[in-house]
């Protein structure tokens, strides 16, 4: 209590937390807008009816843009995709040489980048406000009497793109201004913005009996839910800070009569260099199959009538496959847990040049005991970088499955196991974690006693 207290003595650091509080209210505020042409009652409606995989897959983009399932207000598209738009760019970086040489130019390569990113951003949102409206003047039919039209839907989606836009400024004023990084803490507020809803579902599902009835929890569910969170953030957290940490060493240099150099030091390398992109990735791609295998499903259900035609074992294959790529399925999860694998190596292929570290080393007058400089050290980093990344990978698998895990063993609605593991719990303590340790730097600037203790 004392170091929360310390922090708010500090002037700046008031002011930097109330002025990032005050934004991230207006965001949230921003959530509770309608679009002018949207009957509300037929929206909730709608949102109470997704379920399977229409509501998977909503679920999924609600959870990566920090929005809602129903996405029908002013900032309907969250920040998804000023985000897609950073990760295209980052990708493209890494093929493209004329990208690849601006992201080496420093301050003035990167600001261009952000002016691009800015642009497809805005693509983007006009994109998908477009199949958005279209959509809900559609199948969803939450539209108004009167306004299912070209101008009205013209309308919806400039004041979705300038939504969007919005919330990419307040990120922007959040990381001049504020504290912390203002898109993850973005997310993060729309992710933590579910929990009032899932400990309400938890109450509801609860009973005061020991031994729990038909859909209900009893005592003993509800504190193996509580140890598996505690277990759960334990280990997220000791893996997400885990570093594998390569001794370095100096060059001494002879200056006159002074021996300068010859220290020892550490380059680290994280355990999770990827973060929480490849669960993103594979959450992403595996919506698709899920999505085109339901709707072959729903279209070819009339086939199944006559037992001994094509038609109907086609439909009946169609409906295997709808089967296996449902969420908890057994060929789910095993496509799962193998795109992670993928996508950990893949971005941090991307992310981690092991060339350029070798001759960041060389520059700087310093080696690693045992290899020489250059290539023997660029390919002692691969090494060591593919062995840690194995680690990395079954951790983000592990943290991706438990909540199906969960959900199936103990019989709870998703909205609660979410939060047992998944992307939701990572991003949110991967944020939490950079915004105390951005706190830390500034207490300790001004010799107060920093939040992490220090031996």
């Amino acid at each position: 209590m004392d170091k929360l207290i310390t922090i708010f003595k500090v002037p700046e650091l008031r002011r930097k937390i109330l002025f990032t509080a005050l934004l991230l209210a207006i965001y949230r505020i921003g959530f509770y807008v309608p679009l002018p042409i949207v009957n509300q009652a037929q929206l909730k409606t709608w949102e109470d009816n997704q379920k399977g995989v229409g509501g998977s897959v909503f679920g999924t983009v609600a959870m990566f843009g920090g929005t809602s399932i129903g996405m029908s207000t002013i900032f309907g598209l969250g920040i998804m995709p000023y985000i897609s738009a950073s990760i295209i760019f980052q990708l493209l970086g890494s093929v493209v040489p004329s990208l690849e040489a601006m992201m080496k130019e420093g301050e003035s390569g990167r600001k261009r980048i952000n002016e691009y990113t800015r642009y497809a951003t805005v693509g983007l949102c006009a994109i998908q406000s477009g199949f958005w409206v279209n959509y809900m003047m559609g199948p969803m039919g939450v539209v108004l009497p009167g306004y299912r039209g070209f101008w009205p839907g013209l309308v919806c989606v400039c004041i979705m793109t300038a939504g969007t836009i919005f919330l990419m400024w307040i990120g922007e004023q959040i990381d001049e201004f504020g504290i912390g990084n203002g898109i993850s803490l973005l997310i993060m507020a729309g992710i933590l913005a579910r929990l009032p809803v899932a400990l309400k579902k938890l109450w509801d599902d609860s009973s005061s009996s020991v031994t729990p009835e038909m859909g209900k929890l009893g005592i003993l569910h509800i504190l193996t839910l509580f140890g598996l969170f505690i277990v759960v953030v334990v280990g997220v957290i000791a893996i997400t800070e885990s570093q594998r940490r390569i001794p370095t060493q100096s060059a001494k240099h002879v200056r006159g009569r002074r021996v300068f150099g010859g220290t020892r030091q550490y380059l680290p390398l994280k355990v999770n260099q990827a973060g929480v992109m490849p669960i993103i990735f594979a959450s992403s791609l595996l919506i698709f199959p899920q999505f085109v295998f339901n709707q072959l499903d729903r279209a070819t259900s009339t086939l199944r009538s006559d037992r001994w035609s094509f038609g109907s074992v086609f439909a009946g294959i169609i409906g295997e496959l709808s089967s296996a790529f449902q969420r908890q399925s057994y060929i789910y999860t095993i496509c799962y847990i193998i795109l992670i694998y993928f996508f950990c190596y893949f971005w941090t292929a991307i992310t981690f040049n092991p060339k350029d570290m070798a001759e960041n080393l060389k520059d700087y007058g310093s080696f690693i005991p045992g290899y020489r400089p250059g290539r023997r050290t660029a390919d002692y980093l691969e090494n060591v970088m593919l062995r840690i990344t194995y680690v990395g990978a079954a951790f983000l698998s592990l943290v991706a499955v438990i909540p199906s895990m969960v959900q199936s063993a103990l019989q709870v609605d998703w909205t609660v196991a979410s939060f047992l593991g998944g992307t939701g719990l990572l991003i949110v303590i991967s944020v939490c974690l950079d915004l105390v340790q951005k706190i830390d730097s500034h207490l300790v600037m001004r010799n107060y006693t920093g939040l992490v203790n220090r031996r």
